[in-house]
């Protein structure tokens, strides 16, 4: 019988303590000597130099583990919301999921936007309370604060223990043991204490085992039975129960501790074997599927591919070659494993999503399965980047094109001028992909201030008019007219003779080549949307290349429709806003300074809480300013609610 494999992701709010758990788990499992530390740079999963100066995870890190005979593949997810995607990507691939809660803040923004990704991939999820060395936080607190926001009921599987004020152990519940560090480190089962020696806690240690069991029996009739008689639950058969039970929506198993100080680690490992779902039976005739899509500076580009099948080197495909990939690290493999997640290297580029076959062929048909995450994203800045010198043009031009197939959130519009616009979710992620255009690619750019990217709109019917395009004895002619429609949609009529004599690949270039002047817009300032364009005519002569096509439609667009035609609409964001009460006077009026509208208000007397609408062009910045106004105290986040006529 081959090794169980289970594949996990990690997540949580920004600075819950997500890559120290990481690191953590790695250290637990025997695969790092040494927990890394992010504050110091030396995070094992935090490759990137981004994440090192940063202190944040920006690409989904990779790593293998075995714990219990069962193999772990192990990814790190970002918490910062400009990296939404990797988030998403990495769910695609994955059994089960750690949601990091931080005892010091409570469920948090991004907690509660995580756990709704989890919940809508089917993702099975354990908890981990951290940062409970600080015996000043209250976990019940916490546990009430996950009830209450994240709709589940916690289940806790271990209890901090603190001595002088200092945690020192974990008591785990389902083994009702105690676990300690050793002088290595590592946490260790405590040989010389008995649940039923009166130690101290060992009577919260039981009241958790006896809650455990109550919420078990509604899994298992056996356990119900014994629970009912008063007859005790062995802890093998509460396992089965807690099985079925960590299969509910209604609750959630969550284990306690302190990922900076190691405790509650190895609980959290071992429920992982305990706990997680089987991978998946997966189509015959699959090789398997690309998941994410990375670039290694020296090697080139690297799919992470998830496996559908067992196979050896020998089968392999021609030209594909196979490594396990420990952050950016790639080692060969001579075997492949159904539901393994392994780095690939093909002859051939892949996509996003791909589903690749046993011979090594292409099935378009997975490429529709990462459309969705790519159409979550609306980029809402743009910025505009120029070559240093024309000889740079096409190598920055496959950098961006690669940067752009890497991260679904992350658009690139070329320019006929010779430049591109980079649309981006913030401000963090662009800079980011600039520094690592010039790092891993070589590409040296001149980028300009980013800007709101807005939304054009038509404000009335216009056309028809005629455009012709002719190259040597080639011609292209269309006549063409727009009118709006409701909503951000696209709709493309084309006349009924053209539809029926012309090749496929004509109406295909005609539509793409409308579809991306809708890109550009008019004014250059976003995207042209909810518009209606009729073709009533177009011809051609034999032979014309799909650059003519463009070009004439192009042209026909721009003598449509004018600047007067369309109306400006700004994005507004709704902005989430807690800090300490002492702040919110500063903070409510630095957003009523920014045309923001407060629009709900709360908190407990310690803590104040609002939202407000925001326009997105008046919060630039944001990050700095609160951080000054609050001295670092204030936690933020943002997301589109959507777009209104600008008030220019």
């Amino acid at each position: 019988m081959s090794q169980p494999v289970r594949n996990i992701a990690i997540l949580a709010h920004v600075d819950a303590g997500k890559t120290t758990l990481s690191e953590q788990i790695l250290f637990t499992a025997g695969e790092v000597r040494r927990p890394g530390r992010v504050e110091e740079g030396l995070a094992t999963m935090d490759y990137l130099p981004e994440e090192k100066d940063r202190g944040i995870t920006i690409e989904s890190g990779v790593a293998h583990f075995e714990w219990k005979d069962t193999w772990f593949n192990f990814i790190d997810t970002p918490g910062h919301v400009d990296f939404g995607a990797e988030v998403d990507t990495a769910l695609t691939a994955v059994e089960g999921a750690i949601l990091v809660v931080s005892a010091a803040s409570g469920v948090e923004t991004q907690t509660v936007a995580a756990f709704k990704k989890l919940r809508e991939a089917g993702v099975r999820t354990i908890l981990f309370v951290n940062k409970l060395d600080n015996p000043d936080y209250s976990l019940d607190e916490t546990l009430i604060n996950i009830e209450e926001v994240l709709g589940v009921r916690p289940v806790l599987m271990t209890l901090p223990e603190y001595r002088d004020g200092k945690m020192a152990g974990v008591l785990d519940v389902l083994s009702k043991s105690r676990l300690e560090h050793s002088e290595s480190g590592e946490e260790v089962v405590d040989d010389g204490w008995n649940v039923d020696d009166g130690w101290d806690q060992a009577h919260d240690l039981k009241k958790h085992y006896a809650e455990a069991v109550e919420f078990a029996s509604n899994f298992d009739d056996e356990i119900l039975k014994l629970a009912m008689e008063g007859k005790p639950v062995p802890p093998k058969m509460l396992l089965r129960g807690l099985k079925a039970l960590a299969s509910s929506d209604d609750y959630a198993l969550c284990y306690a501790g302190s990922a900076m100080e190691g405790f509650g680690v190895r609980s959290l490992v071992t429920a992982l074997t305990f706990f997680l779902p089987e991978v998946p039976a997966f189509g015959e005739g699959e090789l398997g599927q690309v998941i994410r899509l990375r670039y290694f500076k020296g090697v080139g580009e690297i799919s992470i591919f998830r496996s559908h099948t067992d196979m050896a080197r020998k089968e392999w495909p021609a030209g594909f070659e196979f490594s396990r990939l420990k952050a950016n690290l790639l080692v060969p493999v001579d075997e492949i494993r159904s539901g393994d997640i392994y780095a690939l290297r093909t002859p051939f580029e892949t996509e996003l999503g791909q589903v690749i076959g046993i011979d090594g062929g292409h099935d378009n048909e997975g490429e529709r399965e990462q459309s969705p995450i790519r159409d979550r994203y609306q980029p809402l800045l743009q910025t505009r980047v120029e070559c240093l010198g024309s000889e740079d043009f096409l190598h920055v031009d496959k950098s961006l094109d690669m940067l752009g197939r890497m991260d679904p959130s992350f658009r690139v519009q070329k320019d006929d001028g010779g430049f591109w616009y980079l649309h981006t979710v913030g401000e963090v992620q662009l800079d980011v992909l600039l520094s690592r255009l010039k790092r891993e690619f070589g590409c040296e750019v001149k980028a300009g201030s980013p800007e709101v990217r807005w939304q054009e709109r038509l404000c009335h019917g216009v056309g028809p008019v005629e455009n012709s395009f002719q190259l040597g004895p080639h011609k292209i002619s269309i006549k063409l007219s727009a009118t709006p429609l409701e909503g951000d949609a696209h709709d493309i009529r084309l006349a009924a003779e053209f539809l029926e004599t012309a090749p496929r690949e004509i109406l295909a270039g005609v539509r793409s080549a409308l579809l991306e002047s809708t890109e550009i817009g008019i004014l250059g300032k976003g995207a042209l949307v909810g518009v209606r364009f009729e073709v009533h005519k177009f011809t051609w002569t034999e032979g014309a290349l799909p650059p003519m096509i463009k070009k004439a439609c192009a042209d026909a667009v721009t003598k449509l429709i004018k600047s007067a035609d369309v109306e400006l609409y700004e994005p507004i964001m709704e902005l989430s806003v807690e800090c300490p009460v002492n702040f919110a006077g500063l903070i409510t009026g630095d957003i009523q300074s920014r045309d923001g509208k407060v629009k709900e208000i709360g908190g407990d007397g310690k803590t104040h809480f609002l939202k407000a609408d925001v326009p997105l062009r008046k919060i630039f910045g944001y990050a700095t300013g609160v951080r000054s106004i609050s001295k670092g105290t204030a936690l933020y986040s943002m997301k589109l609610l959507g777009y209104r006529a600008a008030a220019l």
